[in-house]
């Protein structure tokens, strides 16, 4: 089995905003490496400004074809892991996980869920290092050569097709 897969919590802060266009605002604040035995939106604590909440587990998913991608994001200098989060009712509902930083890049680019780059825990890192040093193929950079198309033997001009 090449692909694998492991489980985290996702912890969610719910903060009450005073604007007039909306009354509160959800966003991803923290990472579990292990999912711990409480159920969805157990509520962890209250303050003056909001609320959080174990919002829930979800799997992050490795492939062998992205590792580029993971080792990319262990030696960006801040490892993170991409957190979105989907409006379901009126809460949110933690739609993916990703170690991929390209693949986070892209959800951050979709209309209606919240996206947030949090510090990938120690675990995880270690998760993803092991999966890199298993699967990771270099591959080297090939540059493309443009096709030339012209009459050469009527010394006519050479055009290049893109």
């Amino acid at each position: 089995m090449t692909q694998r897969s492991r489980k985290v919590g996702v912890i969610v802060a719910r903060r009450n905003l005073s604007g007039p266009w909306a009354s509160e605002s959800w966003l991803p604040v923290s990472i579990l490496p292990d999912v711990p035995e409480m159920t969805q939106w157990t509520s962890l604590g209250e303050s003056a400004d909001g609320e959080s909440f174990y919002a829930g587990d979800s799997e992050i998913e490795l492939f062998p074809g992205q590792t580029a991608h993971y080792r990319d994001n262990l030696v960006s200098g801040r490892p993170s892991l991409w957190v979105s989060l989907r409006a379901s009712g009126s809460r949110y509902e933690v739609a993916t996980v990703t170690a991929d930083p390209y693949e986070g890049e892209s959800m951050a680019e979709g209309i209606g869920e919240i996206v947030e780059a949090l510090p990938m825990p120690a675990s995880i890192q270690t998760f993803v290092a092991d999966f890199i040093q298993d699967f990771h193929v270099e591959r080297p950079f090939i540059k493309r050569k443009r096709d030339r198309v012209g009459d050469r033997e009527s010394g006519g001009p050479s055009k290049f097709r893109g």
